[in-house]
């Protein structure tokens, strides 16, 4: 029996916002979080193209490196290889407490859509669906075309939660990070981890 609060699937796909899905990884270890991580190999591409950075292709590589780089417990962060079939995201005998894919690819989101279950990414996502666990989608894309939209309502009529990445203006960010923060913050109240990143609607100052 573990001490974590919860465990959290956190898939990173090739659509731009892979600030968003690394700045959810660091907040869910700073909550005493389990966290699984995917990696799609698009991710990889954007992560080096939009914020210069070289993710460890190797899965255990990578774990290493999420680990070191946000302080993480032994044993707290995990990272699990595209087709590692023996992943327990794999299995609905031993599912996450919720899963987000952030960013989502429109590619990812289709094939989640579809069911098609042909990498570990979708097929975690379809565990999570068929076990009716907590399901995020952080699609960012924009325009969205018809086929688009008309994936996202399948998939929200289903319980599955679509959160685009579209921060408020509200709080006053003052950087990056501080509308970056705002998504995460809305993904972590979906998915019951507490956090200070913003002030509640209406709370004094």
């Amino acid at each position: 029996m573990n001490s974590y609060s919860k465990t959290v699937t956190v898939a990173l796909t090739g659509a731009s916002g892979l600030p968003y899905g690394l700045a959810l990884i660091r907040e869910l270890i700073k909550a005493g979080c389990r966290v699984w991580v995917l990696c799609s190999q698009a991710a990889h591409i954007v992560a080096k193209q939009e914020m210069g950075l070289t993710l460890p292709a190797r899965a255990a590589d990578l774990e290493l490196w999420l680990s070191e780089e946000y302080a993480a417990a032994a044993g707290q962060l995990k990272a699990f290889g595209r087709e590692e079939w023996f992943a327990p995201v794999a299995s609905g005998s031993n599912p996450a407490d919720a899963m987000v894919v952030c960013p989502c690819s429109m590619g990812t989101l289709a094939a989640i859509a579809i069911g098609s279950s042909d990498n570990l990414i979708e097929r975690a996502a379809d565990v999570s669906i068929k076990e009716q666990k907590k399901l995020i989608l952080v699609p960012r894309e924009t325009p969205f075309s018809a086929i688009h939209l008309e994936n996202m309502l399948k998939l929200a009529r289903l319980g599955v939660v679509i959160l685009p990445p579209s921060p408020g203006f509200y709080t006053h960010p003052q950087s990056i990070d501080d509308m970056v923060d705002f998504i995460v913050a809305r993904i972590l109240d979906q998915i019951g981890v507490a956090h200070q990143l913003l002030p509640r609607w209406g709370d004094t100052a």
